[in-house]
């Protein structure tokens, strides 16, 4: 029999942190953390991560081990996220994913796999120099299939893509996965202003408790503006701010523009590679309740209950087809 795995997703700003800590409490819990940036010592304002106050006793995993002069790849994290869910089973507790890296959770929790290339930095350094709209290009004379189904502005999956291809000398295999875990996976959503609201008022938040000393914080522990810059988001902003290159104003509402197309990003990621999720909106009253009802219910087996009760997944184009339109904010309709 598979053991269990509680996943969250959501996109930033949802609630996923304090949802984790509640279900934790209740069902004797501990999170793993699966975002790429907060693996990373001293970016703690900027990535959003949570604090030992409001962790509330409970254990969380893969937070704040990495220096953050160095990089730490999806492959690592599969190795240290399995162990340390194969150890949360053996108390007997159960191991709780949250995050919002979608595609470090769908390589743990569905078993996704990919060639273990070792990376090589000198090639990397020498496409990054180039536009995406040039490795877009190299891509698509090297391996055309790969070339369909790869994000044509993402230029680190392009990179990464090309140094395979040059590595192995050969096309990019098909992506398969094999699942070893009975997983529940739950996605928060809000309606589109909502969200964008939360996104605006947290980043105010942010930069009251000082995220612009954080980012002076990492020049002077000797970390590169490059580096600094490859943490996206607001701290490209911030970076450039801090240069002189723009002023305050613009460093602010570029940071909201990029941290709201980061969270249209993940829920279209969502949509488009998850069919198997539970979708919840938090606007909702009682929601936290049917969450609870729900991993009750999943936990004790009582799956064919669960369904009855309408808590199942969302599955068919219509029902993902109502999610899309109410997340753009033309719909009033709301799927939970």
């Amino acid at each position: 029999m598979k053991k269990k795995l509680l996943v969250i997703f959501g996109p930033t700003g949802s609630g996923k942190s304090d949802l984790a800590v509640i279900l934790s409490k209740k069902f004797k819990g501990e999170v793993i953390s699966a975002d790429s940036r907060q693996v990373y010592r001293h970016l703690d304002i900027g990535t959003g991560k949570i604090t030992k106050k409001e962790m509330k006793g409970i254990p969380h995993h893969l937070l704040s081990f990495v220096s953050p002069k160095r990089i730490f790849t999806v492959k690592e994290f599969r190795e240290k996220a399995l162990k340390i869910i194969e150890k949360i089973h053996q108390k007997n507790k159960l191991p709780i994913l949250c995050g919002g890296s979608n595609f470090w959770i769908q390589v743990v929790a569905d078993g996704l796999k990919f060639p273990e290339v070792k990376p090589d930095y000198k090639l990397r350094e020498k496409l990054a120099k180039l536009s995406s709209q040039e490795l877009y290009l190299m891509l698509q004379k090297l391996d055309k299939k790969r070339a369909k189904t790869i994000e044509p502005k993402n230029k680190r999956r392009l990179i990464r893509a090309i140094e395979i291809i040059k590595k192995t000398k050969k096309n990019i295999p098909k992506i398969g996965f094999t699942k070893n875990f009975d997983t529940l996976k739950i996605a928060l959503f809000l309606e589109k202003e909502e969200l964008e609201k939360r996104i605006e008022k947290r980043l105010n938040e942010w930069l009251k408790k000082g995220l612009l000393e954080e980012v002076k914080k990492l020049r002077k522990m000797k970390v590169s503006w490059r580096r600094i810059e490859g943490f996206g988001l607001e701290y490209k902003w911030l970076s450039l701010y801090l240069r002189g290159k723009i002023n305050y104003q613009e460093m602010k509402e570029k940071s909201l523009r990029s941290i709201i197309k980061y969270s249209k990003k993940q829920l279209s990621w969502l949509r488009n590679k998850e069919k198997d999720v539970v979708w919840l909106d938090v606007s909702k009253k009682n929601w936290q309740k049917k969450v609870e009802k729900m991993v009750a219910l999943w936990l004790s087996k009582k799956e064919e209950k669960r369904k009855k009760e309408g808590l199942s997944t969302l599955k068919g184009r219509r029902k993902r087809k109502e999610l899309k339109i109410s997340l753009k904010g033309k719909s009033s309709k709301k799927i939970s």
